[in-house]
């Protein structure tokens, strides 16, 4: 049997990868993790929780959650799971409630939540379009409003990864998510400096193509572009992973704010992504 190339790591190879810090570099400290139940999230929840970090994540499917927080718990890792939407004001103010009030703190926020679908630009319906501004856009801003809120009031130093995609060109198919992504990531820029005097710092993630089971949501004539970047080859969720620990950790990125750092391969300066295949309109006749 041919070996699935968009296969991520199971929890146990999670829990076993090499990575860059020190084994107590979150120790007592909380992070609040959107989306943690997915590939990326799971990843980011695993590898925070090695760390020393106590995990509170949400989500919609109680089921998955609960499924995740007995897995980080057999890895030693504590979890609280919320079953809730970023897509509703009033739920993301009641989870950064109930953090505060369950673990006296939020020091991280991981804003990883989000979703798209591959479509021509003319057939997004509207319900499908606003489906994905609001959890890509405006999911991400009540949740980075509710955290300074909080951080605010209590005089609390804190610190935002919104993860992201990457933004400045076309991509095709994905409209939606690029004019969301492109908002979020404009928004955590002029945040970054708002907000700074109440030593809050917020960076983005823009993330290239890793593999997860969602890329084969994705129609055959997709993937010749997966891996089209200077590397040649796909990334992981572990990338992603160190890459929320270092922006996320003060001890490690205390001088970053207001940055993008791009974890795709070098994709952001040349490649392609197709999500619905490369028309035939760009391709070269190299005959």
């Amino acid at each position: 049997m041919t070996e699935n190339p968009y296969r991520s790591f199971s929890d146990d190879e999670l829990a076993e990868l090499a990575h860059a810090y020190r084994p107590d570099l979150f120790e007592g400290q909380v992070a609040l993790v959107t989306g943690g139940a997915g590939g990326i999230g799971r990843s980011i929840c695993m590898l925070l929780g090695r760390l020393g970090a106590r995990i509170v994540t949400c989500g919609r499917n109680e089921d998955k959650l609960s499924e995740l927080v007995d897995s980080l718990g057999s890895h030693g890792i504590d979890c609280t799971p919320l079953v809730m939407t970023i897509r509703d004001p009033e739920q993301v103010a009641e989870m950064f409630e109930t953090t505060w009030n369950t673990h006296g703190k939020i020091d991280l926020v991981v804003n990883n939540a989000g979703g798209q679908f591959p479509a021509p630009a003319t057939d997004i319906s509207p319900k499908g379009w606003a489906a994905v501004v609001e959890t890509n856009l405006y999911g991400t801003w009540y949740v980075m409003q509710a955290a300074a809120n909080k951080w605010i009031e209590r005089e609390h130093a804190g610190s935002i990864v919104n993860i992201g995609t990457i933004t400045g060109r076309g991509s095709v198919g994905i409209s939606h998510t690029a004019a969301a992504r492109a908002g979020a990531a404009g928004l955590a820029a002029s945040l970054s400096v708002e907000w700074a005097p109440h030593d809050i710092r917020i960076n983005t993630i823009a993330v290239g193509v890793v593999r997860s089971p969602g890329l084969e949501s994705y129609p055959p004539e997709a993937r010749p572009s997966f891996d089209h970047n200077p590397q040649r080859r796909l990334g992981d969720v572990h990338d992603v992973a160190q890459a929320v620990a270092y922006l996320g950790s003060p001890t490690a990125s205390g001088y970053v704010t207001g940055d993008v750092v791009h974890v795709a391969g070098g994709e952001q300066i040349w490649g392609e992504y197709w999500a619905l295949g490369k028309p035939d309109y760009f391709k070269v006749d190299e005959s």
